[in-house]
């Protein structure tokens, strides 16, 4: 197109303005042709682009078509499969529930089966029920019109005979159990017992609420007593202790419940006569220094005490306790003594039984250690004992038996009972203790008295120290076997509501007596 506008531009230079309008219209049919076979080019090019883009698209359609087509034939391929399994899994489940319709609607049919010959059965039961009932009642009035006795009447009779007899043949039980037992224990516990008192021979010695010092001369009471008293004073402020000036020649006495106070209180002036300087200050210092001494003596006591016994292996704290035994009393008798009487005749006990002595003569020294804090512990001292003994590591079988050696436990051992028997032995002996007037008859005559409140029993006296109550019956109420079981009871009364050192023992007499008179 630039190369025809510049041929017509130099055209109409060359031919000047006349030819201009020739030259213009030339122009302008050339153009006008160019122009139209333009067009009819661009036309035809254009539909063939217009069928190349069609013809491109329509297989892109057909493309995407049957891509789609293969998608959707794969998902319901999926679809039916996945329906496919659904619907063999319902089918299973059909079937299942089938099969449990059919065995339920069977065991319904067997539960109507059974009901039905229960309720027959239950019938025929009721009926057979209610013509034994009438046989019983038939057989019952029969028998009362037979007897001449109501129903209640023969059964209550009935029901006395047979506990009589059964009280009989119980008291026979006892009666013959007990001799068999008498036949072969008795003898050898006897023997046992005697040859352990035999082989035993321990001093006592019975403690008071006084102790007696003896002074050089007459004199020494005067400077005992100080101006206006004062030495005195100090004497008893810095011991708790009375100390009581008479006319006794030669002789003051100090009076305390404290057996430990006393005991310092004694060593104390002691040494203030043997020192000869008594004045307040003086007093205070040799009291202080005197309870130091007593600690050690404690503590020597003690290991004397292990030591006696061939005992090892104490822990420190129990060798104290078992030292400050020796200033505590128990109805009169000396607890440290005591203790060590009850090792040894444990340990003798053992020997003739045949079980470790040692173990026997621990368990019996410390069994009333308890006893040492009574006065700061409440509580029975056979538990304090028992739950110090376990605090400073003694063996079971040892805390088992001083727990059980007072019935605060029951004995479940040998051991437990050689305790019992040599605690009983060392404390019943006569001499071994004594006990106030006044609690010692009031104890005879609960004994009597418990004796007396069970029926039948006509008089009881209560002998050998309170060792023995003797029970005699009336004999037309008591029978022989009725004897041996009345004895059990009062002896089991006794237990429950008396407390008593040792034992009792309980003796029932019946008499029968026969009078014929011959004229």
């Amino acid at each position: 197109m630039e190369a025809i506008t510049l041929i017509v531009a130099l055209l109409a230079v060359v031919i000047g303005a006349g030819g201009g309008v020739f030259v213009y219209r030339m122009i302008q049919n050339v153009r006008l042709g160019k122009t139209e076979d333009l067009v009819a080019t661009m036309k035809t090019e254009a539909e063939k682009n217009a069928k190349s883009i069609i013809k491109d698209a329509d297989l892109k359609a057909k493309e995407i078509r049957l891509q789609a087509k293969q998608e959707v034939q794969e998902e319901n391929k999926k679809h039916k499969a996945e329906l496919s399994k659904r619907e063999r899994h319902l089918f299973q489940k059909e079937e299942n529930i089938t099969k449990k319709t059919d065995y339920l609607d069977q065991k319904e049919d067997a539960i109507r089966h059974r009901e039905k010959q229960m309720d027959k059965k239950e019938r025929s039961l009721d009926q057979k029920e209610e013509r034994i009932d009438g046989l019983i009642l038939e057989q019952v009035q029969k028998l009362e019109q037979v007897a001449g006795l109501s129903a209640e009447e023969a059964k209550k009779r009935l029901i006395d005979s047979m506990l009589d007899e059964a009280k009989h043949d119980a008291a026979k039980s006892i009666k013959m159990i007990e001799d068999e037992a008498k036949e072969t224990a008795e003898a050898k516990a006897k023997k046992i017992i005697s040859l352990s008192i035999q082989r035993y021979a321990g001093e006592y010695v019975t403690e008071r609420a006084v102790s007696v010092i003896s002074l050089p001369n007459d004199e020494m009471k005067g400077r005992i007593i100080g101006r206006e008293g004062r030495n005195i004073r100090a004497l008893e402020a810095a011991t708790g202790i009375d100390l009581i000036v008479d006319d006794t020649p030669e002789a003051v006495v100090l009076s305390g419940f404290n057996p430990v106070r006393r005991e310092i209180a004694k060593m104390a002036l002691e040494a203030l006569i043997d020192d000869g300087r008594i004045h307040p200050a003086r007093i205070e210092e040799v009291v202080e220094k005197c309870e130091k001494e007593l600690d050690s003596k404690i503590k020597e006591f003690g290991q004397q005490a292990a030591f006696d016994m061939g005992i090892h292996g104490l822990h420190g704290e129990i060798g104290k306790l078992l030292g400050r035994l020796r200033y505590r009393t128990s109805y009169g008798q000396n607890v440290w003594q005591h203790s060590i009487e009850v090792g040894f005749l444990c340990g003798l006990m053992a020997a003739e039984l045949g079980i470790s002595v040692k173990k026997a003569r621990r368990a019996g020294l410390l069994h009333d250690i308890g006893k040492a804090l009574t006065h700061e512990v409440e509580g029975s001292h056979a538990v304090i004992g028992a739950n110090l003994a376990k605090k400073y590591g003694e063996p079971a079988d040892i805390v088992h038996a001083i727990m059980a050696h007072h019935e605060d436990e029951e004995p479940n051992s040998v051991l437990a009972v050689l305790v019992q028997a040599a605690d009983a032995l060392s404390g019943a002996r006569p001499g071994a203790r004594r006990e106030i007037m006044e609690s010692y008859i009031q104890r005879l005559n609960d004994l009597e008295n418990i004796a007396t409140d069970f029926n039948g029993v006509d008089k009881s006296f209560a002998i050998q120290a309170g060792r023995e109550i003797r029970v005699i019956v009336e004999s037309n109420k008591i029978n022989d076997e009725g004897s041996v079981v009345l004895a059990k009871d009062i002896a089991k009364k006794i237990e429950e509501e008396l407390t008593y050192p040792g034992q009792i023992k309980v003796t029932v007499i019946r008499e029968t007596r026969a009078t014929g008179i011959a004229n």
